[in-house]
């Protein structure tokens, strides 16, 4: 069976024509233009977004030449927008999962923020859906429903008012143990839930689109990282995977009941598939490539593609330290206030040290998120999976492992969201019946063992951590 394959994100959005082996028949990415705001918003226009879904969709069909049986779609998780229902025209811009102007609903709704994390798993963070929801309600529009971007897509697909499970879960109005939406957060939030998507599964056929043609069965749906931690054969407790593209994120596996983090970490719907869920704990980075491109944009490395060569001239830092912050702190701090940084800057530091202290900064922030997992689990990480643009960063993956004192294995495909969703469709159309039938062999490119002892490894962790704790007593970022 063939598979269109697509994974909305938030600077691209990518179409994959996938064989029955998941080879790549036809392909196609169409860019996409977040903007950023002065107030510390980032907006897309949803339009754009739509056109971009049906002509990389499009363009990868008329490369496969062949036919296709199914249709997936992944989807940017927490980003949001108001649209009229009747007509599918939204009425106001994307309101992307970096934005962070509703910090003041969070502050505003503070003293409900243990009970919203009981029920649904996740910290009351600008992050997360629901804050913004209320934010765009009380600032842009009171008419149409507000929902996830999947949902508008798909409803211009023509596929009907539906969500999926993975992705409710990250709105913070999700009751996280009945996989349906809370009326107790939603009522916390001002949101009707009468005007929410219908929870589905993520694999099973939802309806039909003739958006690329003959009509088309859509039976795959997921949140990006959820699917990405399915297509790097995620599927028991303990196993973890971060994907390294806009941001970085670390989700790990925990199994049919979902594990309440202590630790920092939001609890996330894993997958739910014939009406039973696995859950996942996971941790962010907000600022991976994002941060990359800001050094290019300085003229400080050529590019992501050129971060390597740009810090091989020197065998370190040379003791700068890099804070990747640029869009607050998420997971464990969540400090949307907090901004990033550059210490322990001296005459000799280069444009050489500068580079690999970003490359040093993103893995040893992983390996802070990987620490809160050991302790909600019990258990360190004896791998992770890995992959996105950023894993083209050799020096970045080799961190990584020494940090983590666990092997990385590099995904072979860039593409592990698409190849996710594809998975969900398989089981959606009855094609396969079990998860790794359906997902394919995991195919690893190369892994990068510690190269460093364990004690160097904690030794370097707790300089950036301290470094951290420098940044969130800044000026600027002063506590909640």
């Amino acid at each position: 069976m063939n598979v269109l394959a697509i994974d909305q994100g938030t600077s691209a959005t990518k179409a994959l024509v996938l064989g029955p082996g998941n080879e790549v028949l036809g392909s196609a990415e169409e860019p996409v233009q977040p903007r950023s705001t002065a107030d510390g918003g980032v907006e897309q226009d949803p339009e754009e977004l739509y056109r971009s879904v049906v002509g990389a969709g499009t363009t990868a069909l008329a490369g496969a030449r062949a036919p296709v049986h199914a249709m997936a779609l992944a989807n940017q998780g927490e980003t949001v927008l108001a649209w009229d229902r009747a007509s599918g025209r939204p009425l106001t811009p994307a309101i992307v999962w970096q934005d962070r102007r509703s910090a003041g609903i969070c502050q505003r709704l503070s003293g409900s923020a243990g009970r919203l994390a009981a029920i649904t798993g996740l910290p009351l963070d600008p992050y997360f859906a629901a804050p913004k929801m209320t934010w765009l309600r009380e600032n842009l529009t009171a008419e149409g429903v507000v929902t996830t971007t999947d949902a508008w897509l798909l409803a211009r697909l023509g596929t009907g008012f539906v969500t999926d499970a993975a992705t409710a879960s990250r709105t913070l109005l999700l009751d996280l143990e009945a996989g349906d939406w809370s009326a107790e957060a939603c009522d916390a939030f001002g949101i009707d839930p009468a005007g929410l998507p219908t929870v589905r599964d993520c694999a099973g056929v939802i309806g039909e689109t003739t958006a690329f043609g003959p009509p088309l069965p859509v039976a795959g749906l997921a949140v990006d990282q959820q699917a990405a931690l399915l297509a790097e054969h995620c599927f028991s407790a303990g196993e973890a995977k971060c994907t390294y593209g806009t941001g970085a994120f670390l989700l790990a596996t925990t199994g049919p009941r979902p594990v309440r983090s202590t630790a920092g970490l939001s609890a996330s719907v894993a997958w739910r598939l014939g009406g039973s869920l696995t859950y996942c704990l996971d941790g962010q980075v907000y600022t991976a490539g994002a941060a990359v491109r800001w050094l290019a944009d300085l003229g400080l490395v050529p590019g992501a593609e050129g971060l390597d060569a740009a810090a091989a001239s020197v065998p370190d830092s040379g003791g700068a330290l890099f804070v990747p912050a640029l869009a607050g702190l998420g997971a464990p701090h969540w400090r949307p206030d907090a901004r990033g940084a550059f210490l322990g800057l001296g005459l000799g530091i280069t444009r050489a040290h500068l580079a690999r202290a970003v490359a040093e900064g993103i893995a040893a922030s992983v390996a802070l998120l990987a620490a809160s997992v050991a302790a909600d689990t019990g258990a360190p990480l004896g791998r992770l999976r890995a992959d996105g643009g950023l894993t083209r960063s050799r020096l970045l993956v080799q961190a990584q492992a020494d940090l983590l004192q666990a092997p990385v294995e590099v995904s072979r495909s860039q593409d592990a969201t698409a190849l996710g969703v594809a998975a969900l469709a398989r089981l959606g159309t009855g094609e396969h019946t079990d998860l790794a039938g359906a997902v394919g062999p995991a195919e690893v490119a190369w892994a990068a063992e510690p190269a460093i002892t364990a004690d160097r490894a904690a030794e370097r962790l707790a300089v950036y951590d301290r470094a951290v704790q420098a940044v969130l007593a800044a000026p600027g970022a002063a506590p909640r």
